[in-house]
């Protein structure tokens, strides 16, 4: 068993961890709480993957990967997601501990990145795999609308209101960011951080869905990540781009297009980019 004191950090996540209370405490208490999983579901970990928001290692004695989320707003209900879905077509969820925020799941092999396909190829397997994954939860659930996420977006975004360039931008950014969720035409469990890097190819299915955040709410959203994860392609022929998504995805490419202006208009680093500051400007509304 691994000892407190023997587990490595990754750098992007004690980096991740280094700015609020809340994440450095987690990360302080993290080796105690590997050792603990470790110990009650008998697993051998090997080294962790590089990643960002969760401590994430896999299992060498099955095929397995142990994952602990940091505290994350927009991944807090990822637990739930996983039952949800329950591997149609995500990593299924073999062990669970909500109060540790930890998953134990099935190992992707040879878990190959969707990022390693060229981006037109991607955008073909990404769009079957959202299309899978909205499906209408039952009432009572435990997920929380769009809304609240695209609220506490623009929370952060008024407070850097003063370092931006083009507040007109900002501000009908902004008013979207409202108005999209209250006009969804339908209402279905999201995974909103869907792009290659989590979309790993595996045996029971040819790909299989990581590191859901999800919510309830507008469809077109979801073709969000993907498309920023392929910016210079987006940025470069952005209708056809958009357009091509859109009709894979089945959803409305006006709403789309939209929903990536408003999204763009609160991303960190917007305003200092002066390139993806034209490009809004070229897809407003």
């Amino acid at each position: 068993m691994l000892g407190v004191m023997d587990l490595t950090i990754p750098e992007g996540l004690a980096r991740n961890c280094s700015s609020q209370p809340s994440r450095r405490d987690w990360l302080a208490r993290l080796p105690a709480l590997v050792a603990e999983l470790q110990a009650r579901w008998s697993l051998t970990l090997g080294a962790p993957y590089e990643a960002g928001a969760a401590w994430v290692a896999p299992v060498t004695n099955r095929p397995a990967v142990l994952k602990l989320g940091m505290p994350h707003m927009e991944a807090d209900q990822e637990i739930a997601g996983m039952q949800f879905w329950d591997g149609e077509p995500t990593a299924r969820l073999l062990d669970l501990d909500v109060d540790y925020n930890a998953l134990l799941l099935e190992q992707c092999d040879p878990g190959t990145p969707l990022g390693e396909l060229p981006e037109a190829e991607q955008d073909v397997i990404m769009a079957g795999l959202l299309r899978r994954l909205w499906r209408v939860p039952a009432d009572p659930h435990p997920f929380r609308p769009l809304s609240l996420m695209t609220q506490h977006w623009s929370e952060e975004a008024r407070q850097k209101r003063d370092n931006w360039v083009d507040a007109e931008l900002l501000a009908e950014g902004l008013r979207l960011f409202e108005e999209l969720p209250r006009t969804a035409p339908e209402q279905v469990l999201l995974a909103t951080d869907l792009h290659a890097g989590n979309v790993l190819q595996a045996q029971r299915q040819p790909w299989l869905v990581i590191d859901p955040k999800p919510f309830v709410g507008d469809p077109a959203y979801d073709a969000t990540q993907h498309l920023f994860n392929c910016r210079p392609r987006l940025q470069a022929q952005p209708l056809d781009v958009m357009g091509r998504f859109a009709d894979l995805l089945q959803v409305d490419g006006e709403r789309l297009r939209k929903w990536v202006f408003a999204r763009g208009t609160v991303d960190p680093g917007t305003e200092e980019d002066a390139d993806f500051l034209s490009f809004l400007r070229a897809i407003a509304p």
